[in-house]
């Protein structure tokens, strides 16, 4: 959050630096003011017997409600302006590229409306344009936050809440469900992929495809076997039969960098352990555990492979 990559992440960053030097120097001033207290209460002496008036009670109440009370309101009232100042200007604008973004228990659907096909947990932006989020949740609430490019804000059941994205530079930002949604709440991220606009154009031209025709008896097997199985009654594979709508859409699958939503990294071996047993990788997702023998199993996985 340090780090910002966008003009919306750098007022975020201004103002928590702003409010990391407001804690500190009160942090100071109650140190020194404790100090001074206990320096005084040393040298002071009360005669036996007697209750010794140190200053004078309405200048002690003054100095309570300034530092106390007012100081403090004044100061915080100026904080929550510019605070939500911050976050009305990051869901202010209308931009040409809209991407619905739904939060589901626990993986994010990522729908492009405009350009008419789906992915999941990781948004394709190009660089140095604005884009608009719709952020919807599927089930209980969520909460998007992308650190490096923007603010949090919530994904709430029945509701569309927006928030514009942009990145400086190319790159990929880490995001992450900021608000507690269930027991895989700490396993629910996702990445924003910056690219130039050339790369993400082609980018755009092959997610708008179908999936690729086998080209091999090795990967045409592993669609009949994909096709046979129980996974076509949860997820898509744009021009085949597949087309289940409860999990993440896997006409692309082998183009992505990470699986599970941000739990383990695209490769053969994690993706093998994930079909046939996500529920140890990943315990309460929504995936049963898949009995496959091991022939069935590599052949979906030569499919899936060839999901680019």
């Amino acid at each position: 959050m340090l780090n910002p990559q966008s003009p919306t992440a750098d007022r975020v960053a201004q103002l928590s630096w702003v409010l990391f030097a407001i804690a500190a120097i009160v942090f100071v001033i109650v140190i020194a003011l404790l100090i001074l207290g206990i320096v005084r209460a040393r040298r002071i002496e009360p005669h036996a017997g007697e209750l010794v008036t140190r200053t004078d009670d309405r200048r002690v109440i003054s100095i309570v409600l300034l530092a106390g009370a007012v100081a403090p309101a004044v100061i915080l009232f100026g904080v929550m302006t510019w605070s939500i100042t911050i976050t009305n200007a990051a869901a202010a604008r209308d931009t040409p590229l809209v991407i619905e973004v739904t939060g589901h228990q626990w993986w994010w659907q990522i729908n492009y409306p405009h350009e008419n096909f789906v992915t999941a947990n990781e948004i394709h932006i190009p660089v140095g344009q604005p884009v608009t989020l719709k952020l919807m949740s599927a089930d209980v609430n969520h909460s998007f936050w992308v650190p490096e490019l923007s603010p949090k804000l919530d994904l709430i059941p029945g509701q569309t809440n927006t928030l514009n994205l942009e990145a400086d530079q190319a790159g990929t930002y880490r995001g992450q469900c900021a608000e507690y949604c269930g027991i895989q709440h700490a396993h629910m991220a996702f990445l924003v992929v910056a690219d130039a606009p050339d790369t993400y154009a082609r980018w755009v031209t092959q997610e708008q495809q179908p999936a690729t025709t086998p080209s091999s008896d090795a990967v045409r097997e592993g669609e009949q076997t994909f096709i046979q199985s129980a996974c076509v009654y949860c997820h898509t594979v744009r021009g085949t039969s597949a087309a289940g709508t409860l999990g993440p859409d896997l006409t692309h699958l082998a183009s992505r960098q990470m699986i599970g939503a941000g739990v383990l990294a695209n490769t053969p071996g994690n993706l093998a352990g994930w079909i046939v047993n996500s529920q140890a990788i990943k315990p309460g997702n929504l995936m049963p555990a898949m009995e496959l023998d091991p022939k069935q199993l590599q052949a979906i996985l030569a499919y899936l492979q060839s999901l680019e």
